[in-house]
């Protein structure tokens, strides 16, 4: 499936869009963990779970849940919230 990356972790995969897969959204970030490695830990903390600036859109869906069943021509992406005053 095509995952969309955003500019603030470019600097893993050099590239806007990339191809990873995955039956959950834990195995496609493993896939991408794999590819890019480090990336995985820029988007999920220690415990397992989505770091609070990361958000991941399923298909336009928000996804939380990194066990979120995954189908092979769903489109992902990744977004990275903005914080600021």
């Amino acid at each position: 499936m095509q995952v969309l990356i955003p500019s603030a972790l470019r600097s893993y995969t050099r590239v806007s869009r990339v191809q990873a897969h995955g039956a959950t959204l834990a195995a496609l970030l493993a896939d991408l963990d794999r590819q890019f490695p480090g990336i995985r830990f820029r988007m999920v903390d220690e415990q397992g779970r989505l770091r609070p600036h990361m958000r991941v859109f399923v298909a336009g869906q928000a996804v939380h849940d990194l066990a979120w069943a995954l189908q092979p021509d769903q489109d992902v992406a990744i977004v990275q919230a903005l914080s600021g005053g």
